[in-house]
């Protein structure tokens, strides 16, 4: 079937069928799409993986947006009702040059959510974020949770193991539990009010970072926070599919179907294949 585009003469009805378009530099913004669909299960949704310029975190803040311009367009391509960028790198550097972008369709990152379920949790506390360097090193969860709670204390802490424990599918286990121990206890400055998931691979880590982390400590996961708000936006906007029949999904990837189907399938918890995954070229 042709992908549903924008026309002005679209009725309401065949908008709100488009479906929400969902990007990351990979995989890991598949736990963000697996929220979403169980948040809105009724929705159609569109999942770009720029695999082939992975990972973004190593490149200069130009080429970042770009390559997130350049995936948005794609996505728009196959006519959309709104965009969720999956990518922390992404929403740190190119969230504003989206937002122009896409003037017609509500943009979401996934830093915002994160930053505001934290906040909401413990006001005046002290925060913990698990990151990659790359997100580490651009302070995109500072700024945000500064900004909302000036009193706050922030903490950020660069966890590059966990990725390949999400990726290997070694969630949990004594391999697992070693290596987030000895992340929560390279932090310092005392326990923590909430840790924050500020990588989109960690949800998977989400069970064992709590275990570890103990009683007492909220956990924040950027994935159920960015879907919770994804579902405000699109009531709002008086946007949400009107049907009976669960969505649709399709995958779209820029290199790599078999890999993409293997770890992909680990983070939306079933099997894929690679005649699951669509290359496109950006």
């Amino acid at each position: 079937m042709a992908p549903l585009r924008h026309n002005a003469g679209m009725n309401r009805e065949t908008h709100c069928d488009l479906p929400i378009g969902v990007f990351d530099s990979g995989v890991g913004g598949l736990t963000v799409l697996k929220a979403i669909q169980e948040e809105l299960p009724l929705e159609n949704l569109v999942y770009l993986g720029d695999t082939a310029r992975l990972p973004y975190g190593t490149k200069s803040p130009a080429s970042i947006e770009r390559y997130a311009t350049q995936a948005a367009a794609k996505l728009r391509e196959q006519g959309i009702k709104a965009l969720v960028v999956a990518c922390n790198t992404a929403s740190a550097v190119a969230l504003a040059a989206l937002r122009a972008q896409m003037a017609d369709v509500p943009v979401i990152g996934v830093i915002g959510p994160g930053a505001t379920a934290a906040v909401a949790a413990k006001p005046g506390g002290k925060h913990l974020v698990l990151a990659t360097e790359a997100t580490v090193g651009l302070r995109a969860y500072r700024a945000a949770i500064s900004e909302r709670d000036p009193g706050a204390e922030i903490q950020e802490q660069a966890c590059e193991m966990l990725v390949s424990l999400a990726e290997e599918g070694w969630s949990n286990g004594d391999i697992a539990r070693a290596i987030v121990r000895r992340y929560l206890d390279e932090a310092a400055g005392g326990s923590p009010d909430t840790i924050i998931l500020g990588c989109t691979h960690f949800p998977l880590l989400k069970d064992t970072i709590r275990d570890i982390a103990g009683d007492g400590i909220v956990v924040v996961d950027s994935a159920s926070t960015t879907a919770r708000v994804v579902r405000e936006v699109l009531e709002t906007g008086g946007i949400t599919r009107k049907s009976d029949s669960p969505g649709s999904l399709r995958l779209l990837a820029t290199d790599g179907a078999t890999r993409f189907a293997r770890v992909g399938g680990q983070f939306l918890g079933r099997d894929l294949s690679h005649r699951d995954v669509e290359l496109v070229d950006l």
